[in-house]
């Protein structure tokens, strides 16, 4: 799964951390280019001493290169975090975007109403929260059973803290 549900110590607080899922670890990453490059330059062994190779290779690694670019943008843009803090009192929303800005959404618990919006999203089954006037999305980058998983467990947990809230 893309998304965790932690304990920060306190029993009526749940902590929500989602992101990215990416496959392919650091390791496989230089291992997939390497195979790659091995791979791609196996059509210029016939060439070796011939001026038709200097012709070719710069677009195989050209080709290779753009390979590389294309995964590390992949990682990059997996650097993006969403958690999300449900206490009695107040529900907190904070996205780290891969570029390093922060953007922060909150909302009295007892005010927020979690939507899966079936068709109309940018996504199928795209997940948001309402409350304090606005409305954020949550999980777009999830999968669509994970967002319908998360979806019944968001009410669980809200559910939870608005009765934890009632006096």
């Amino acid at each position: 799964m893309s998304y965790e549900w932690s304990d920060t110590g306190n029993p009526s607080e749940r902590r929500l951390v989602a992101q990215p899922y990416r496959s392919l670890s650091r390791r496989g990453f230089a291992g997939f280019i390497l195979i790659t490059f091995g791979v791609i330059t196996i059509p210029l062994y016939p060439l070796l001493g011939t001026f038709v190779l200097w012709g070719l290779l710069p677009f195989l690694l050209l080709a290779v290169a753009g390979l590389w670019w294309a995964l590390e943008y992949s990682y990059f843009t997996g650097r993006l975090v969403e958690e999300l803090t449900i206490t009695p009192k107040i529900t907190h929303l904070r996205r780290m975007e891969p570029n390093g800005t922060t953007r922060e959404w909150k909302s009295q618990s007892y005010w927020v109403k979690v939507t899966l919006h079936q068709s109309g999203g940018p996504v199928e089954n795209y997940l948001t929260l309402k409350g304090n006037g606005r409305e954020v999305e949550l999980g777009a980058f999830l999968s669509e059973d994970e967002r319908k998983a998360l979806y019944v467990e968001l009410l669980d947990v809200l559910n939870k803290a608005k009765a934890a809230n009632r006096p």
